[in-house]
């Protein structure tokens, strides 16, 4: 028996570096794996060099190119907007779209500025009432190990969480001779290691305990203040490549550690970096709670450690639990048990959470709010830097 053909979401990407690559990929593989009530239909990419944009569609698979988001944004026959931009184009992109009656889906973090993304909740609240959908790109929540940890922690096999360690890791600027880049102006990025990774562990362990950080004591370094601009490029003009020699200045942090309280009274350590030498994408979790922990490891992405405090003392120890079982989120549409999955997976994941939930009317997760919460824990760590001194995070 013949079935109707599921209705086209026609997606507009606004940006085709790194992420862009990702998503592409995502929106890409999507409906090749999982059965979506929605098909998405990858119309059109756009960059701001016209020549570069026309490149990456080819490439990338995206029925035609354009260097005017504006235009873009106000096409009728386009449904949804991917915003893979830096942060300080997020706030006016994603307004637009969503007065415009999209859906959009936006990078993290959120916006440069707490401001900005009040302005870009408030608009997505607006437009939620006409039936319109928002969501942050927090892609890591999409580990099946992950959300295997999220179930566990609702099914209460932690108990009461007491403790949560956090850390993200990297290295890819340790080097000091390593050339300046847009991620390394905050007027472009808003912050560094803080806003870029950070943001990603202040998500994962409020969603991972359904709990929300409410205060936060931190400092914020930056060890390199100076770097070479790319080759062939001076101030006000930063890309890739190598050096000219002539220095600019770094205006983001390094490194970011800071303490946290959570509402229920749990205590959090958080780290973020990019001079952990010998680290390329460690993101370290751990729950420990009244009954038992749980512990994820990127670097070992497909594995979960859990400890049951209640099992017997001679055969009590933390278990692998090896997450790539047909019962195990998002995992039956993949391989065989055993077959792991990779970083890439988890845009694939956001996809086909955001197109369900956008058929059935629902509120994918998470919102501009969550964004803006996460948003005013990364302000607070700033400002608490700045002063030393512990910041509550106003509620939502």
């Amino acid at each position: 028996m013949s079935q109707t053909p599921a209705r086209p979401l026609r997606v507009a990407m606004v940006g085709h570096a790194f992420m862009g690559n990702t998503h592409s990929q995502a929106w890409r593989t999507a409906p090749h794996f999982f059965d979506l009530p929605l098909r998405p239909e990858m119309a059109v990419v756009v960059g701001h060099d016209a020549d570069r944009a026309a490149a990456a569609a080819t490439r990338l698979g995206w029925a035609e190119s354009s260097a005017d988001w504006r235009e873009v944004v106000a096409r009728d026959d386009i449904d949804l907007v991917d915003i893979c931009t830096p942060g300080d184009t997020h706030a006016e992109i994603a307004i637009a779209a969503l007065r415009a009656g999209k859906h959009v889906l936006c990078e993290k973090p959120l916006a440069n500025t707490v401001a900005e993304a009040e302005q870009m909740a408030a608009a997505a609240e607006e437009a939620h009432a006409h039936g319109v959908r928002t969501m942050v790109g927090f892609t890591y929540r999409r580990a099946p190990a992950i959300a295997l940890a999220r179930r566990m922690v609702e099914e209460g096999r932690v108990g009461q969480v007491r403790h949560v360690r956090a850390q993200y890791l990297q290295d890819w600027i340790a080097d000091p001779d390593a050339p300046l880049s847009w991620r390394l102006d905050k007027s472009r990025a808003g912050s560094g290691a803080l806003g870029d990774i950070g943001a990603h562990v202040i998500d994962l362990t409020q969603y991972l305990t359904g709990d929300r950080i409410a205060e936060v004591s931190g400092r914020l370094e930056t060890f390199v203040k100076e770097r070479p601009y790319p080759a062939g490029e001076t101030a006000g003009s930063l890309g890739g490549g190598g050096s000219t020699g002539e220095l600019g200045p770094v205006t983001v942090d390094d490194a970011a550690s800071f303490l946290a309280t959570f509402s229920s009274g749990a205590m959090g350590v958080f780290e973020a970096t990019r001079f952990a030498t010998g680290r390329k994408n460690a993101i370290r979790i751990e729950v420990n709670g009244s009954l038992g922990s749980l512990a994820f490891d990127f670097e070992d992405m497909n594995v979960l450690e859990y400890f049951d405090a209640r099992d017997d003392a001679e055969v009590a120890g933390f278990r692998r639990i090896l997450a790539t079982e047909p019962g195990h989120p998002y995992v039956a549409a993949w391989w065989p048990p055993g077959h792991g999955l990779g970083y890439e997976h988890g845009f694939t994941h956001q996809v086909v959470d955001l197109v369900e939930a956008i058929a059935a009317g629902g509120d994918p997760a998470p919102s501009f709010a969550d964004g803006l919460q996460v948003q005013r824990v990364l302000a607070a760590v700033e400002t608490s830097s700045d002063t030393r001194t512990w910041q509550e995070i106003p509620p939502r």
